[in-house]
C-alpha cells in the first residue's frame, strides 16, 4: 500500500471536480429517493427520510432490486414517524425478499430512535447520524452530503473502483479501503458536496463500470492513471475470496386439513431474525431431526437451496397433512386467506414453491 497519497500533482491533469459535476448535471440517473441536479439548483431539498430509506435498502444490493421495495414502504410509511409508529411484523414482511434482514430491524429501531429521541427530525451532521442505530460511517456520510449539502467523503464499491481507477492504485481489496478513501477525500468539495458524492457514486454505475468501463465517455479520463497506463479493467485488485461452506438443514411444512399453514417466528438474533418461517431444524454438517408436531412426514425428493453471505444452504423439504385437533409443539398455524408465501424470507418461499410443484 501507498505510505501516503500520491496527490492530484501525480497525475498529468488532476481531477476537477467541476467537470464531474457538469457531467452529472446533464447524465444524472432518476431514483425515487432523488431530488436532481436541476431540481436542486431550484432550491429543492432533498427529504433525509427517503434518503435514509434509500441507503439502508442499498446496502448489498441493486438499485433495480430496491426501486419497488422503496415505493412500497415510502407509499405506506411516508415519515419516519409514521414508520416507526409500525407493527414490527408488517416491516418485516413489507421487507421479505429483501434480504440481509438485520437491515429491516435496525430501521424499526432507528425510526423510533428519531421519532423518541429527535421530535421525528434527522440529525443533520456526521456525528449525530452515525449514532443512530444501523447507520455506520458510509450511510452517515451518505446521508450528510446528499440530505444536508455537508463535505462528507462517500466510500461505496463504485466510488472505490473510481479511485483505484484514477490513481491507477493495485493494492488489493480489502486493504486498499483507508488509501481509497483518502483519495476520496481529498477530491471531495465544498461546493455541491451533496450532488459530487452522487455523481461519483452514478460514475461508477453507469461509465466507471467493473466490466467494459466506457473510458471514453467519462469526464476524468484525462486524469485517469489507470487510463493511462491501460489498467483500468484490471482495477481494482481483490483479494482472494475464501470458498464458502455448504450447510444443511431441515424444514417442515406442516399444512391443516383446513389450508391452514404451520409457521413460526425466528428469534430476533441471528440470520433471518424477526421474519416469520417454517419451523425446521438447525443448520449445520448434520441436523437433528426436530419436527414441530406430530404427522407422517414426506421429504420430498429436491431441496431448498440459497446462498447468504458467508454460506450455502441446502434444505431438506418435508410435507405432512395435519387433523384440525393436531397440535403443534411450536408455531402457530396462519389461516389461508391471511397466509401470504411472499411475506417469507426467500429461502422459505422456495421451500413452499417445492410443496406445490414449482
Amino acid at each position: 500500500m501507498r505510505a501516503e497519497i500520491k496527490g492530484m500533482s501525480d497525475l498529468r491533469d488532476p481531477p476537477d471536480p467541476s467537470l464531474l459535476l457538469e457531467w452529472y448535471d446533464r447524465h444524472a440517473r432518476q431514483m425515487p429517493w432523488r431530488v436532481g441536479p436541476k431540481a436542486r439548483a431550484q432550491g429543492m431539498w432533498p427529504d433525509p427520510y427517503r434518503v435514509w430509506m434509500s441507503e439502508i435498502m442499498l446496502q448489498q444490493t441493486t438499485v433495480a432490486a430496491v426501486k419497488s421495495y422503496f415505493e412500497a414502504f415510502t407509499t405506506r410509511w411516508p415519515t419516519v414517524s409514521d414508520l416507526a409508529q409500525a407493527e414490527d411484523a408488517d416491516v418485516m414482511a413489507a421487507w421479505a425478499g429483501l434480504g440481509y434482514y438485520a437491515r429491516a430491524r435496525n430501521l424499526l429501531k432507528c425510526a423510533r430512535v428519531v421519532q423518541h429521541d429527535h421530535a421525528g427530525v434527522f440529525p443533520n451532521t456526521y456525528d449525530g447520524l452515525i449514532a443512530l442505530p444501523g447507520i455506520g460511517p458510509y450511510t452517515a456520510a451518505a446521508i450528510a452530503s446528499i440530505a444536508f449539502d455537508l463535505p462528507e467523503t462517500v466510500l461505496d464499491g463504485n466510488v472505490e473502483r473510481v479511485m483505484a481507477r484514477l490513481y491507477d492504485d493495485h493494492t488489493p481489496l480489502p486493504a486498499a479501503k483507508p488509501v481509497l478513501m483518502q483519495y476520496a477525500s481529498a477530491l471531495t468539495p465544498q461546493t455541491r458536496p451533496g450532488c459530487y458524492a452522487q455523481a461519483v457514486m452514478d460514475l461508477g454505475a453507469t461509465i466507471c463500470t467493473p466490466r467494459n468501463p466506457a473510458c471514453g465517455l467519462c469526464p476524468w479520463r484525462k486524469s485517469c492513471a489507470a487510463w493511462d497506463a491501460g489498467t483500468a479493467k484490471e482495477l481494482p485488485k481483490k483479494s482472494p475470496k475464501k470458498r464458502k461452506p455448504t450447510r444443511f438443514g431441515i424444514a417442515y411444512l406442516a399444512r391443516r386439513v383446513d389450508g391452514a399453514w404451520l409457521l413460526e417466528q425466528r428469534p430476533d438474533s441471528g440470520l433471518l431474525g424477526g421474519m416469520l418461517g417454517w419451523p425446521g431444524s438447525d443448520w449445520g454438517d448434520a441436523p437433528t431431526e426436530d419436527p414441530p408436531i406430530r404427522a407422517e412426514w414426506r421429504t420430498l425428493p429436491a431441496e431448498a437451496r440459497h446462498t447468504f453471505t458467508h454460506f450455502h444452504l441446502r434444505l431438506t423439504v418435508k410435507t405432512a397433512l395435519v387433523p384440525m385437533d393436531r397440535a403443534p409443539a411450536r408455531g402457530m398455524f396462519i389461516e389461508p386467506d391471511t397466509f401470504d408465501p411472499n411475506d417469507l424470507p426467500t429461502v422459505m418461499r422456495k421451500a413452499h414453491a417445492l410443496t406445490l410443484g414449482k
